[in-house]
């Protein structure tokens, strides 16, 4: 996969979420006459930010994340998110995974998690 699209109320808001959390370049910004702006991380993900009035609420299973490298690295990450005051609404630290899901400025569900990696059978 190498986007997805979000519909949000305020796309430089979103810009900012994602480049203040996960590491989007908002000096990657395009913006298109239909209001979409797609903004690209430095592993080539876009997100493709599409301005709408009303953001409905989504299904609670419905989610999309980022592999962090290490537990300690979604730990810091979850202390920052908590320290800013975003809403933390699911979070897991366990021997083999650590995560949480975080809610963006629109309620999509953001997860940040680390897990190790599979090994061969």
């Amino acid at each position: 996969m190498n986007h997805l699209g979000l519909p949000v109320r305020d796309a430089g808001r979103s810009v900012a979420f994602y480049e203040r959390y996960f590491g989007f370049d908002p000096a990657t910004a395009q913006r298109y006459p239909d209001g979409t702006v797609i903004v690209r991380d430095a592993d080539g993900f876009d997100l493709a930010l599409h301005a709408v009035e009303e953001v409905g609420e989504p299904p609670a299973f419905l989610h999309f994340g980022f592999w962090l490298p290490a537990a300690a690295d979604v730990r810091a990450l979850l202390s920052r998110l908590e320290a800013d005051g975003v809403e933390v609404v699911e979070r897991y630290d366990g021997p083999g995974m650590t995560s949480f899901k975080c809610l963006d400025p629109d309620g999509h569900r953001v997860e940040a998690y680390w897990e190790p990696p599979a090994t061969a059978a």
